[in-house]
């Protein structure tokens, strides 16, 4: 039985993951065809499950609500399909314990307390701090593989989350500090948030439910 999943999934999936992006970042997220990614993202615009809007001089597509409720129709029949639904839920569970450490680096990247102002800005003047906070996504890094690998044998949609973050934690750590919470590149943060949403997209659940 194959695990690959057709490209117009990927394509709709791919705006519902990555939340708003043009059609070159839609088209790369899973390795299409940037010409066959607009194609299917105009059909799936026709259909009423995408829009695209500008802004700025920027442009990018979206989910409607109707496109996100197809999305998650599309991702149960596959999960069904392969017969994975337990074994992703069962890494979901593993995954929140993870969360809410990464929530708490992210935060502590953001903000580092005074004691005259608990949401003092960290103004990275402090090298332990930021080392303290370092380490404790180079843990989440390493617990990461064996749910990604497991999540890989399911689907290969889900192929790539370890190896991304780790490629941000280096960037990170070689001094770097955007790649820890920029949401405009492939950072820590906005690797972990897409493998967030991939998840509850995949299950059907909400950001706040428990499996």
């Amino acid at each position: 039985m194959t695990r690959d999943s057709p490209p117009d999934l990927l394509v709709l999936h791919a705006v519902r993951v990555t939340g708003y992006a043009d059609t070159p970042v839609i088209a790369q997220r899973y390795g299409l065809d940037t010409a066959e990614t607009k194609e299917m993202l105009h059909d799936a615009e026709a259909r009423g499950w995408v829009q695209h809007t500008a802004f700025a001089g920027t442009g990018g597509w979206s989910l409607t609500e109707s496109g996100r409720t197809e999305n998650e129709r599309r991702l149960a029949a596959e999960l069904a399909r392969v017969g994975g639904a337990d074994e992703v839920r069962d890494v979901y569970r593993g995954f929140l314990p993870l969360n809410a450490l990464l929530l708490r680096a992210c935060t502590d990247w953001q903000l580092r307390p005074t004691a005259g102002d608990r949401l003092a800005i960290n103004d990275h003047s402090d090298p332990a701090w930021d080392a303290g906070v370092l380490h404790e996504l180079a843990g989440i890094d390493r617990a990461l593989p064996p749910l990604a690998e497991r999540l890989g044998s399911v689907l290969t949609r889900f192929r790539g989350y370890d190896t991304r973050f780790t490629t941000a934690l280096a960037r990170a750590r070689a001094g770097e500090g955007a790649w820890v919470d920029r949401t405009d590149i492939d950072s820590c943060h906005r690797v972990w948030f897409e493998l967030h949403e991939d998840l509850i997209a995949t299950l059907g659940l909400d950001r706040n439910a428990k499996p």
